[in-house]
């Protein structure tokens, strides 16, 4: 039986920026149609991942400043 080496786990993002910078950047490389097979299912995992890590960045930053009233977004005013 072959053995497989364990994937690793995926390195987090520094920031928001960061994340949305290396996603431009794999976007671009899925887009050209110059990846081997195998890198284009990675890239396109590894697309997910920041796409996920963004949006919870997004949403935490959201709730952090936005408190829902009603049908109306106002500033939260932690008191």
């Amino acid at each position: 039986m072959a053995k497989t080496s364990p994937t690793p786990a995926p390195i987090a993002p520094a920031s928001y920026e960061a994340a949305l910078e290396e996603l431009e950047t794999l976007v671009a490389k899925l887009e050209s149609g110059q990846l081997p097979l195998d890198q284009l299912l990675t890239g396109y995992q590894r697309g997910a991942e920041l796409l996920e890590f963004c949006r919870s960045r997004l949403q935490a930053v959201e709730n952090q400043i936005k408190v829902l009233e009603g049908s109306e977004l106002k500033p939260w005013n932690q008191e």
